[in-house]
């Protein structure tokens, strides 16, 4: 049963409000019609759905394979479906006209994104580090760099990868190793890195690598680390390609899921040292190489939801056709399909409503990026990139939490048949939980919002926002039929806003301070994930109670308004109670023991 349908309508019913009232009116995108972004939409979904979604189960059997000459090999038909987003133009859907890009809005290439990550997220993640490579080189390149690389990065016949863990550092980049030696205009590059997503592979001609090293006489610390483009082929001033560069896969990771994605160990410099260039300044590696992860950090939650969107079909189809025991009483009490049962029902309404509520956020976090990218007043730009910023770590960790657990649930539908590997739910699972790791750890995620992002502005960006939650909030319960939706997400919005102000205030305690910070912070995440994902379900409540009464009795409004019912009435009291948890205190953390 593993098949895929790109969620097209679900992703317009988001997509509709955000593009006409936000991205689509800012300078920029005027090209970018209604009708336009249908034959986006419609095209990607048969990309997805027809071309990456059947090689999933593939790759998952088969695996990347490395030869002995360190060449690696992906899945059957895994290159093919590769060319084919780059022969679609796919790869630069969201970049600038500027850059060789089509210049569409990055809420359309984050819907985009879903529909392939849903369809077989192991070969997504390939064209999603080369995203990444694509931002920190036009941000921070100089102009030959950007010259020599951007186009075929753009275009997708080059792609990109981060090249930031070494074994000895794990998440503390500040013990990279390294080496950058300086040698006439490039550097000499020699160290390992580890966990190098598609670092080594046969779906493009040419992969440039982005790494993190030092110079021999760098200071010690984040301060000492540069950024290093380190391409896999050298690159002739006509742009012909050259020689290989003293680049190995050293081995791949056998690993729970993404099979088909071939995580490597890159070694630099066996034979006298891989030829790099400096990227940006020296010393400024880190700040550099956060443009290119803010980036990704936002498409790791994309993809969280896209296989979230997969699970929910998965199991939507195996309840329909299952068929054991009775219905409800209230429903005949004949012989019937399990959806008909209570429980199951219970199981698939939390696992819809949470990924159209996870999806209707991160694309709403999107639509920010346009604002601030995009926007002609410069205060207009910045409120946007603060919101975002405070977004991002959101939509980030509590979309991948949220994954994980909507997979998990998947089999629990199954039953028996989910924990065999023929059905498919399994892959779904195991592929997913990757996730909360990629990009810093969910751990890191919350640390970043509850820390760095809440405590720099004394929790404004976050207050703005909660504004907005608020006055849904009250639209809500001005509508006689909504008002039971409008006060459930009023008590959230009221237990954020006191926890919000015990982590500020003992965030600046001399005494607990950084320590509180630690203790509090994924409690406050994911109190943060479920009011504004609840605060989304409002919005989507009340468009499409606006539909039903405007005579439409198409059943899709009325699936999203027991969505928005179950999300508001039944999810969010499970996320209130980590304002108990905050309030508990941090002495149970703090004088625990470890033995």
């Amino acid at each position: 049963m593993n098949v895929y349908a790109a969620p097209v309508r679900d992703l317009r019913f988001v997509l509709e409000e955000l593009l006409a009232h936000r991205s689509l009116s800012l300078p920029g995108f005027e090209e970018a019609t209604p009708d336009l972004v249908e034959a986006v939409l419609e095209e990607a979904a048969k990309l997805a759905s027809d071309v990456w979604g059947p090689l999933n189960a593939t790759g998952d059997r088969q695996g990347a394979k490395r030869h002995t000459d360190g060449s690696v090999n992906t899945p059957e038909g895994f290159a093919a479906a590769y060319q084919a987003y780059v022969e679609g133009g796919w790869n630069g859907i969201g970049v600038s006209e500027a850059l060789g890009g089509q210049n569409l809005p990055e809420v359309l290439a984050s819907a985009v994104q879903e529909m392939l990550h849903g369809a077989n997220m192991a070969l997504g993640l390939c064209p999603m580090l080369t995203a990444g490579a694509i931002e920190a080189l036009a941000h921070h390149g100089s102009d030959a760099l950007k010259a020599t690389y951007l186009p075929k990065l753009v275009e997708g016949t080059w792609t990109g990868t981060m090249n930031l863990t070494e074994s000895q550092a794990g998440s503390d980049l500040s013990q990279v190793r390294t080496r950058a030696v300086p040698e006439n205009d490039h550097y000499r590059i020699s160290g390992q890195k580890i966990y190098i997503t598609w670092g080594e592979h046969d779906a493009a001609e040419n992969i440039i690598h982005l790494v993190l090293a030092r110079k021999p006489d760098a200071p010690e610390g984040n301060k000492g680390i540069s950024l290093f483009l380190v391409p896999k082929f050298l690159v002739n001033e006509d742009g012909s390609l050259g020689e290989r560069n003293d680049v190995t896969c050293a081995s791949i990771e056998h690993k729970l899921g993404i099979h088909g994605s071939p995580t490597c160990t890159l070694s630099f410099g066996e034979n006298g040292g891989a030829i790099g260039y400096l990227v940006g300044e020296e010393g400024r590696g880190l700040n550099h190489m956060f443009t290119m992860m803010n980036e990704a950090r936002h498409k790791v939650g994309i993809q969280g939801i896209g296989v979230a969107e997969r699970a929910c079909q998965h199991a939507f189809a195996y309840a329909l056709e299952r068929r054991q025991g009775r219905a409800p009483k209230a429903r005949g009490g004949a012989e019937c399909s399990i959806s008909d049962h209570l429980d199951v029902r219970r199981m698939l309404l939390s696992m819809r409503s949470r990924t159209d509520a996870l999806r209707a956020l991160a694309l709403y976090c999107a639509a920010e990026l346009d604002t601030a990218r995009h926007a002609e007043n410069d205060d207009t730009r910045r409120a946007a990139q603060a919101r975002a910023d405070i977004l991002i770590p959101v939509v980030k960790s509590f979309s991948t939490d949220q994954a994980v657990d909507i997979a998990s649930i998947g089999i629990q539908v199954h039953g028996g048949m989910g924990y065999v590997e023929e059905t498919g739910a399994a892959q779904l699972l195991r592929d997913a939980r990757i996730a909360p790791i990629y990009e810093g750890t969910n751990g890191i995620q919350a640390l970043d919002l509850a820390g760095r992002k809440l405590q720099r502005d004394n929790g404004e960006a976050l207050t703005a926002l909660l504004h907005d939650v608020a006055a849904t909030a009250e639209q809500l319960t001005a509508n006689p039929a909504l008002a039971a939706l409008g006060s459930g997400l009023a008590a959230g919005l009221a237990d954020l806003k006191a926890a919000q102000t015990l982590v500020l205030e003992q965030g600046l305690d001399p005494e607990k301070g950084a320590d509180a910070v630690q203790a509090y912070a994924t409690p406050f995440l994911t109190l943060a994930g479920h009011v504004l994902c609840a605060w989304q379900m409002g919005e989507a409540a009340l468009k499409a109670h606006a539909a039903i009464q405007g005579g439409s009795d198409d059943p899709f409004y009325t699936a999203k308004m027991r969505s928005a019912e179950f999300a508001i009435t039944q999810w969010l009291p499970v996320g209130r109670a980590q304002r108990a948890v905050i309030e508990a205190g941090m002495e149970c953390l703090s004088e625990f023991e470890v033995y």
